[in-house]
């Protein structure tokens, strides 16, 4: 109960997570982030907590996202899936019980307003947005799903991720459930005798799992998986390196109301059944601009950069085709050192023209030209269990 009696108050207007006070006792080091007061790091640094999660496992703190129960008024789960489907572009329909899938919630004119994972729970679907997005994003349901669904926000549920390749050895000594689960299922489950909501996914590239849990016992659970050497608390600095390397976009920076995902080269999520030809194509905010590019491509695209030097290329650096062109041609969304490669990576928007892997585009820094190899992405494989 010290930490508790103690610890110092976030500055004015500053949102605390339930494992606030964890985070002081941990050493962490606090930071405002999308209304939070939340740890970019802890005592250990962002290195270590990067190559710990890589090796063994780490723990984040995700409660600022927000957790949104859609349950269909008319008690049938197809009611709420195509009911959804008016928002995002992938086949929600056909995301089966116990699993989820990856979405973006698209304007009228194409541009990402927010991504998410959506997940069926059999009875109601469970959504998990961003935290600077989740107020609209709620508002943005309620606009346009009210006469189907009943849109549940769900604020006393904490968000934990455990990841890493121990994540499974770890989380199997509280769920007995854990090694069956495969990437991307999703559900509930008991995780040390608490009643939780858990995905196999995460934000890292490698195997591990998200778990929503009553914010009354976060704390309680979050101590559990801390117990031991292999799980490491892990801040918000090794959070974005880790998902740099695994070229998963931060929305605001590499994806925002301006990128389409064909653009942002999110193609992948988006299903037959919603192109041109498919059993349910378009009806979804932007749809003609986006099912065109699906079909001719955009006129950009979200890229992997490998800069040649050892210098990191920050976000907005702009991009130029040589090292002696006036014409900027692009600019890095995200940028940084990539502790796992020893190197520095990017992502940024290039002509589609451009944008092969193989080539050389030039960025500013300091006054100077530097070169960056557009290079596939992600950066380092992925280790999901499929």
């Amino acid at each position: 109960m010290l930490a508790r009696e103690h610890q110092p108050s976030p500055p004015s207007g500053l949102n605390r997570t339930p494992l606030h006070a964890l985070h002081l006792a941990s050493g962490g080091k606090m930071v405002p982030f999308a209304g939070y007061d939340m740890p970019v790091q802890y005592g250990t640094g962002v290195l270590r907590e990067h190559l710990h999660t890589r090796a063994c496992a780490g723990l984040f703190d995700v409660s600022h996202m927000g957790q949104i129960a859609l349950r269909p008024k008319s008690g049938k789960l197809e009611d709420a899936a195509l009911a959804l489907e008016r928002l995002v572009p992938q086949d929600i329909l056909a995301v089966a019980p116990g699993r989820q899938r990856y979405a973006q919630f698209t304007s009228e004119s194409g541009g990402i307003l927010d991504d998410l994972m959506v997940a069926n729970f059999g009875d109601h679907l469970f959504l998990v947005v961003n935290a600077a997005c989740k107020a609209a994003d709620e508002a943005h349901l309620r606009a346009h799903l009210s006469d189907v669904c009943v849109i549940e926000p769900l604020p006393d549920r904490a968000l934990i991720a455990l990841q890493g390749p121990k994540a499974e050895s770890v989380l199997t000594k509280f769920c007995a459930d854990a090694p069956a689960m495969r990437f991307m299922d999703a559900g509930p489950r008991r995780v040390g005798g608490i009643e939780c909501f858990v995905s196999r996914s995460g934000y890292t590239g490698e195997d591990g799992f998200e778990i929503s849990v009553p914010a009354e016992a976060a704390e309680r659970l979050a101590k559990q998986l801390l117990d031991g050497t292999d799980v490491l608390p892990v801040g918000l600095g090794a959070r974005d390196s880790l998902r740099l390397e695994a070229g998963l976009c931060l929305y605001g920076h590499d994806i925002d109301a301006s990128t389409t995902p064909v653009e942002g080269a999110l193609e992948w999520s988006i299903q037959k059944s919603r192109r041109r030809g498919g059993a349910r194509a378009g009806g979804f905010g932007g749809a003609d601009l986006i099912l065109a590019q699906l079909e001719q491509g955009a006129p950009r695209r979200r890229v992997g950069l490998r800069p040649e030097g050892r210098a990191p290329v920050r976000e907005g650096a702009p991009l130029f085709a040589d090292a002696d062109s006036s014409e900027q041609i692009g600019a890095v969304t995200s940028g940084g050192f990539g502790p796992s490669l020893n190197a520095p990576v990017a992502m940024g928007y290039l002509p589609a023209p451009r944008a092969a892997p193989g080539g050389l585009v030039f960025a500013e820094l300091r006054g100077q030209r530097l070169p960056l190899r557009i290079s596939p992405m992600p950066f380092i494989p992925n280790t999901y269990k499929r």
